[in-house]
């Protein structure tokens, strides 16, 4: 199902838009940048939902882990 949405634009605007609506299909074009800015801005919410969620997990190393590691590392060359 589908619904209406509408904008008033400039009657300049609009004159400009008919020279072109042959080649260009306006209301998918307007339909597609929203679908892609709604898609964007998801992404965004997902995103800081993650961090968000992360950001909860506690986490360290243990004390002298990375000097062990790099220890490690070089005595096996």
């Amino acid at each position: 199902m589908s619904a209406v949405f509408s904008v008033k634009i400039s009657k300049e605007l609009k004159a400009k838009m008919d020279k072109y609506k042959g080649r260009i299909n306006w209301a998918a074009e307007v339909r597609k940048f929203i679908e892609d800015t709604i898609r964007r801005l998801e992404a965004e919410e997902n995103i800081r939902a993650v961090i968000e969620e992360l950001s909860k997990i506690p986490y360290s190393a243990p004390q002298g882990s990375s000097v062990g590691s790099i220890r490690e590392d070089r005595d096996s060359r």
